[in-house]
């Protein structure tokens, strides 16, 4: 199994991405919380990883740092939630937040998240709890979509609307959501902003409201 991969950032599109590891290239799949700490394409970079071996597929996952895979594989042993809503779930909120959710039986942050209804928040409650006591994640992470970004696709501004768009559908959001999301984020922060920089003022519109 891989656990851990080192290299050099060749291409990232939210969210895929690819490490080139001596010639080898690797595509993952990854949490905006992780893609805000991305370095810049061509730079080497070393993400935790978390495997799932399928009959007709080997997917990679990766993360930033070993509390988020932590997470992640805490929210894929409950009852309905798979990689993809484990990683919508990460992309929609910060660690910090869910935490907090769980803790206060907060569902109706939940079920803001594209893929959470009204039962599978209450299962992440009821299921989470525990697992989040045993972890101790609440000291732990310290990723949070109110922190700072890492760098931003370098992209014109239209690229950039269209691919941050495309990040939202591959998180779960519906295509009419996700223009409407991004139409708001570009007029928040302005027509050079980078794909990054528009998802996360898109994701932080939407959960918040």
């Amino acid at each position: 199994m891989i656990g851990r991969l080192t290299g050099e950032l060749v291409e990232k599109q939210p969210p895929q991405l690819m490490l080139d590891v001596n010639g080898v290239g690797y595509e993952l799949e990854a949490s905006m919380n992780t893609f805000y700490k991305l370095p810049p394409l061509g730079e080497r970079v070393m993400l935790h990883v978390h495997m799932v071996v399928r009959e007709d597929a080997q997917l990679l996952y990766g993360f930033a740092d070993a509390q988020e895979r932590m997470l992640f594989r805490a929210l894929i042993k409950t009852n309905g939630v798979g990689p993809k809503l484990a990683l919508a779930i990460l992309s929609g909120i910060s660690g910090e937040e869910f935490v907090r959710c769980v803790h206060n039986e907060d569902s109706a942050a939940l079920v803001r998240i594209p893929g959470v209804g009204k039962k599978t928040a209450e299962r992440l409650i009821v299921e989470m709890k525990d697992k989040l006591d045993r972890l101790q994640l609440p000291t732990m992470i310290e990723f949070s979509l109110s922190g700072g970004v890492g760098p931003a696709l370098v992209t014109p501004a239209v690229d950039s609307r269209a691919e941050a768009e495309s990040a939202l559908i591959a998180l779960g959001y519906k295509p009419v959501q996700a223009t409407k999301a991004i139409e708001q984020a570009a007029q928040a922060l302005g027509d050079d902003a980078g794909t990054e920089a528009l998802i996360r003022q898109a994701l932080k519109s939407m959960v918040a409201g």
